[in-house]
């Protein structure tokens, strides 16, 4: 007599692997374009930060960290980072902030955007990128600068606003394929329980 066996757990694991691993794919892919460094603070414009951006949108907090985190591990054997440099020549340098500041971003993103399942919209999805996706990163970013180099607070702030514009427009980016790929394929992010608070 055989016994019936439950292959979905088996079935849920495997897809959620796949995703980690298309969206850590991403985010390098998007490394290729390369970086421009515009400033002597030396802060690149790449378009990982979008990808961070979408997986955050797209995974949720769980598998989006995941995703983040494969990158930083195979940047430690390979140049997948923009500009071909690897985590640890990322990390030795002033921009360090920024990197380390994608597991926070991917986190908010990934969290906030739960919170609005199943009902995920433009304008909630924009505001959500901005505070993960800019005003996160940048403050990690930011506050390696300080360590790192000797600009002032005002002067590590100053040296960010020039990349504001194309943030910005990632982060809508992101919003409006976030809006898109919800509707089609709902489910994709579990929503965020939200408990009552009553009175005792």
């Amino acid at each position: 007599m055989s016994i019936p066996v439950d292959r979905a757990p088996a079935r849920s694991a495997t897809r959620d692997l796949a995703q980690i691993a298309v969206f850590a794919a991403l985010i390098v892919v998007l490394g290729l374009p390369g970086q421009i460094s515009i400033g002597s603070a030396g802060v690149p414009i790449t378009l990982q930060t979008l990808g961070v951006m979408l997986t955050g949108s797209l995974l949720g907090w769980r598998k989006g960290a995941l995703s983040v985190l494969a990158v930083m591990i195979i940047g430690l054997a390979l140049p997948v980072l923009a500009g071909g440099r690897t985590t640890l020549t990322s990390l030795a340098g002033p921009t360090a902030g920024f990197l380390i500041g994608w597991i926070p971003a991917v986190i908010v993103i990934g969290l906030l955007t739960a919170w609005f399942m199943p009902r995920y919209r433009l304008i909630p999805g924009l505001l959500i990128n901005i505070l993960g996706g800019i005003v996160v990163i940048y403050a990690f970013g930011v506050a390696g600068m300080l360590i790192r180099t000797e600009l002032t607070l005002g002067g590590a702030v100053a040296a960010n606003t020039v990349f504001l514009p194309g943030d910005l427009l990632k982060a809508v980016v992101t919003a409006i394929v976030a809006v898109q790929v919800h509707k089609a394929r709902p489910g994709l992010i579990a929503p965020l329980r939200r408990q009552r608070v009553t009175s005792a």
